[in-house]
Protein backbone atom coordinates (compact mmCIF):
# COMPACT_ATOMS: atom_id res chain seq x y z
CA UNK A 1 0.00 0.00 0.00
CA UNK A 2 2.38 2.53 0.89
CA UNK A 3 4.87 1.65 -1.80
CA UNK A 4 1.52 2.60 -4.19
CA UNK A 5 0.79 5.68 -2.37
CA UNK A 6 4.31 6.77 -2.87
CA UNK A 7 4.40 5.89 -6.62
CA UNK A 8 1.21 8.09 -7.01
CA UNK A 9 2.99 10.86 -5.28
CA UNK A 10 6.03 10.79 -7.43
CA UNK A 11 3.11 11.36 -10.30
CA UNK A 12 1.25 13.99 -8.85
CA UNK A 13 4.61 16.04 -7.41
CA UNK A 14 5.73 17.29 -10.86
CA UNK A 15 2.01 18.38 -11.83
CA UNK A 16 1.76 20.31 -8.76
CA UNK A 17 5.28 21.87 -9.36
CA UNK A 18 3.95 23.10 -12.77
CA UNK A 19 0.72 24.41 -10.78
CA UNK A 20 2.68 26.40 -8.53
CA UNK A 21 4.69 28.35 -10.97
CA UNK A 22 4.03 32.20 -10.12
CA UNK A 23 2.61 34.68 -12.38
CA UNK A 24 3.56 37.47 -13.88
CA UNK A 25 2.11 39.96 -10.70
CA UNK A 26 3.71 37.46 -8.31
CA UNK A 27 7.06 37.69 -10.03
CA UNK A 28 6.69 41.56 -9.90
CA UNK A 29 5.77 41.15 -6.38
CA UNK A 30 9.18 39.55 -5.77
CA UNK A 31 11.06 42.52 -7.40
CA UNK A 32 9.48 45.21 -5.63
CA UNK A 33 10.11 43.10 -2.16
CA UNK A 34 13.64 42.80 -3.44
CA UNK A 35 14.39 45.88 -4.69
CA UNK A 36 11.74 48.66 -3.97
CA UNK A 37 8.19 49.07 -4.36
CA UNK A 38 9.34 52.11 -6.33
CA UNK A 39 11.10 49.69 -9.21
CA UNK A 40 7.63 48.80 -10.19
CA UNK A 41 7.38 52.36 -12.24
CA UNK A 42 10.32 51.40 -13.77
CA UNK A 43 9.26 48.39 -15.48
CA UNK A 44 9.97 47.98 -19.67
CA UNK A 45 8.61 44.09 -20.06
CA UNK A 46 8.12 41.01 -18.94
CA UNK A 47 8.51 37.92 -20.26
CA UNK A 48 8.08 34.25 -20.10
CA UNK A 49 8.87 31.09 -22.05
CA UNK A 50 7.10 27.59 -21.97
CA UNK A 51 4.25 27.99 -19.48
CA UNK A 52 2.41 25.35 -19.40
CA UNK A 53 0.33 27.78 -18.33
CA UNK A 54 3.05 29.55 -16.32
CA UNK A 55 6.77 29.64 -17.01
CA UNK A 56 9.37 28.56 -14.83
CA UNK A 57 11.27 31.71 -14.80
CA UNK A 58 10.40 35.43 -15.49
CA UNK A 59 12.52 37.87 -17.53
CA UNK A 60 11.45 41.37 -16.17
CA UNK A 61 13.52 44.73 -17.88
CA UNK A 62 13.27 47.37 -15.69
CA UNK A 63 14.53 51.04 -16.70
CA UNK A 64 17.90 52.00 -14.59
CA UNK A 65 17.19 55.67 -14.37
CA UNK A 66 20.96 56.06 -12.89
CA UNK A 67 22.97 54.76 -15.41
CA UNK A 68 21.01 56.28 -18.41
CA UNK A 69 20.06 51.78 -19.43
CA UNK A 70 18.37 48.90 -18.59
CA UNK A 71 18.70 46.21 -16.16
CA UNK A 72 17.45 42.51 -16.25
CA UNK A 73 16.34 40.24 -12.89
CA UNK A 74 15.12 36.74 -13.18
CA UNK A 75 12.50 35.73 -10.80
CA UNK A 76 12.50 31.95 -10.19
CA UNK A 77 10.69 30.51 -7.16
CA UNK A 78 10.19 33.44 -4.97
CA UNK A 79 12.79 35.63 -5.73
CA UNK A 80 15.47 36.97 -7.67
CA UNK A 81 18.03 34.72 -9.27
CA UNK A 82 20.02 37.05 -11.68
CA UNK A 83 20.91 40.38 -12.20
CA UNK A 84 22.60 41.42 -15.49
CA UNK A 85 22.42 43.44 -18.89
CA UNK A 86 20.14 42.79 -21.63
CA UNK A 87 21.74 41.28 -24.34
CA UNK A 88 19.43 42.19 -26.79
CA UNK A 89 17.16 45.39 -27.32
CA UNK A 90 14.31 45.84 -25.01
CA UNK A 91 10.92 44.49 -26.44
CA UNK A 92 8.73 47.53 -26.50
CA UNK A 93 7.02 50.84 -28.91
CA UNK A 94 10.21 52.35 -28.06
CA UNK A 95 14.02 51.61 -26.07
CA UNK A 96 12.85 52.42 -22.45
CA UNK A 97 9.62 52.92 -22.66
CA UNK A 98 7.76 52.09 -19.17
CA UNK A 99 4.76 50.27 -18.44
CA UNK A 100 2.30 51.99 -15.81
CA UNK A 101 1.58 49.08 -13.56
CA UNK A 102 -1.36 51.02 -12.43
CA UNK A 103 -3.28 50.47 -15.30
CA UNK A 104 -2.98 46.69 -15.27
CA UNK A 105 -6.12 44.71 -15.27
CA UNK A 106 -4.89 40.95 -16.41
CA UNK A 107 -2.62 39.16 -14.82
CA UNK A 108 -0.80 36.32 -17.24
CA UNK A 109 -3.14 33.80 -16.38
CA UNK A 110 -5.98 35.61 -17.21
CA UNK A 111 -4.07 36.28 -20.47
CA UNK A 112 -3.62 32.58 -21.00
CA UNK A 113 -7.77 32.42 -20.51
CA UNK A 114 -8.20 34.75 -23.35
CA UNK A 115 -5.38 33.85 -25.92
CA UNK A 116 -6.64 29.69 -25.13
CA UNK A 117 -10.01 30.39 -25.72
CA UNK A 118 -9.05 32.33 -28.99
CA UNK A 119 -7.27 29.20 -29.85
CA UNK A 120 -10.54 26.96 -30.04
CA UNK A 121 -12.55 29.45 -31.81
CA UNK A 122 -9.16 29.54 -34.33
CA UNK A 123 -9.03 25.72 -33.91
CA UNK A 124 -5.10 26.29 -33.14
CA UNK A 125 -3.95 23.06 -30.85
CA UNK A 126 -0.76 23.88 -29.20
CA UNK A 127 1.03 22.97 -26.15
CA UNK A 128 3.02 25.70 -24.25
CA UNK A 129 3.44 29.50 -24.76
CA UNK A 130 5.45 32.10 -24.41
CA UNK A 131 4.54 35.52 -22.81
CA UNK A 132 5.94 39.35 -22.98
CA UNK A 133 4.04 41.98 -21.80
CA UNK A 134 5.34 45.31 -22.82
CA UNK A 135 3.91 49.06 -24.46
CA UNK A 136 2.18 49.18 -27.68
CA UNK A 137 3.05 52.30 -30.23
CA UNK A 138 -0.03 54.18 -28.09
CA UNK A 139 2.14 53.51 -24.54
CA UNK A 140 -0.86 50.79 -23.75
CA UNK A 141 -0.03 48.00 -22.00
CA UNK A 142 -0.21 44.74 -23.78
CA UNK A 143 0.14 40.85 -23.89
CA UNK A 144 1.80 39.44 -26.34
CA UNK A 145 1.11 35.65 -26.61
CA UNK A 146 2.51 32.73 -28.34
CA UNK A 147 1.41 29.32 -29.08
CA UNK A 148 3.64 26.45 -29.23
CA UNK A 149 3.56 23.37 -30.67
CA UNK A 150 4.89 20.26 -28.79
CA UNK A 151 7.86 20.42 -31.04
CA UNK A 152 8.15 24.26 -29.93
CA UNK A 153 6.84 25.57 -33.52
CA UNK A 154 4.88 29.12 -33.35
CA UNK A 155 0.99 28.36 -33.85
CA UNK A 156 -0.05 31.39 -33.28
CA UNK A 157 0.43 34.70 -31.41
CA UNK A 158 -2.38 36.98 -29.74
CA UNK A 159 -2.14 40.50 -28.45
CA UNK A 160 -4.28 41.51 -25.89
CA UNK A 161 -5.14 44.77 -24.12
CA UNK A 162 -3.58 44.51 -20.70
CA UNK A 163 -5.77 46.98 -19.40
CA UNK A 164 -9.43 46.03 -20.84
CA UNK A 165 -8.49 42.88 -22.28
CA UNK A 166 -9.64 43.39 -25.86
CA UNK A 167 -7.75 41.04 -28.37
CA UNK A 168 -6.20 43.61 -30.46
CA UNK A 169 -4.59 41.23 -33.12
CA UNK A 170 -3.35 37.65 -33.75
CA UNK A 171 -0.96 36.26 -36.36
CA UNK A 172 -1.00 32.78 -38.14
CA UNK A 173 -4.35 32.56 -37.19
CA UNK A 174 -8.15 32.23 -38.28
CA UNK A 175 -6.67 31.09 -42.05
CA UNK A 176 -3.89 33.04 -41.54
CA UNK A 177 -5.67 36.67 -41.30
CA UNK A 178 -4.97 39.63 -39.75
CA UNK A 179 -7.19 41.72 -37.89
CA UNK A 180 -5.78 44.28 -40.18
CA UNK A 181 -7.17 42.07 -42.83
CA UNK A 182 -11.12 42.08 -40.75
CA UNK A 183 -10.94 46.23 -40.42
CA UNK A 184 -9.90 46.94 -44.45
CA UNK A 185 -10.75 44.01 -46.89
CA UNK A 186 -13.43 42.22 -45.03
CA UNK A 187 -15.26 45.66 -44.49
CA UNK A 188 -15.19 46.32 -47.86
CA UNK A 189 -18.83 46.39 -49.75
CA UNK A 190 -17.40 43.48 -52.43
CA UNK A 191 -19.44 40.54 -51.50
CA UNK A 192 -19.32 38.54 -54.47
CA UNK A 193 -15.90 36.09 -55.83
CA UNK A 194 -15.39 32.62 -54.83
CA UNK A 195 -13.94 33.84 -51.41
CA UNK A 196 -16.44 35.63 -50.31
CA UNK A 197 -18.41 33.07 -47.99
CA UNK A 198 -14.30 32.29 -46.08
CA UNK A 199 -14.22 35.89 -45.70
CA UNK A 200 -17.58 36.54 -44.11
CA UNK A 201 -16.93 33.24 -41.89
CA UNK A 202 -13.32 34.65 -41.00
CA UNK A 203 -14.69 38.49 -39.95
CA UNK A 204 -17.49 36.90 -38.29
CA UNK A 205 -15.45 34.52 -35.84
CA UNK A 206 -12.92 37.65 -35.48
CA UNK A 207 -15.96 39.56 -33.96
CA UNK A 208 -17.22 37.04 -32.49
CA UNK A 209 -13.48 36.05 -30.31
CA UNK A 210 -13.34 39.80 -29.43
CA UNK A 211 -16.94 39.52 -27.93
CA UNK A 212 -16.00 36.72 -25.97
CA UNK A 213 -12.68 38.08 -24.43
CA UNK A 214 -14.59 40.81 -23.68
CA UNK A 215 -16.82 38.16 -21.30
CA UNK A 216 -13.71 36.20 -20.40
CA UNK A 217 -12.05 39.43 -19.17
CA UNK A 218 -14.65 40.19 -16.99
CA UNK A 219 -14.25 36.94 -15.72
CA UNK A 220 -10.33 36.87 -15.19
CA UNK A 221 -9.78 40.24 -14.68
CA UNK A 222 -7.18 41.29 -11.69
CA UNK A 223 -6.24 44.77 -10.95
CA UNK A 224 -2.42 44.54 -10.40
CA UNK A 225 -2.60 48.14 -7.77
CA UNK A 226 -5.26 45.96 -5.39
CA UNK A 227 -3.03 42.81 -5.93
CA UNK A 228 0.15 44.66 -4.95
CA UNK A 229 -1.91 46.73 -2.49
CA UNK A 230 -2.59 43.43 -0.48
CA UNK A 231 0.65 42.26 -0.05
Amino acid sequence: MWRSFAALLLLVTPALAQEENATAYEALRVVGSELGRGALNHVVSITGVKGAPQPEKWKIVLEAPDSGGVREVDVVDGRIESEHRPRRSVAGSAEGATIDTSRLNLDSSGAYEVASHTADLSHANFATVDYTLRTDERGEPVWIVTLLSRSSRPVGTIHIGATGGTVKRTEGMFAGATMEDVENDYDSDEESGPFSGVKRRIKDTFHRTQDEARDMFERVRRSFTDFINRG
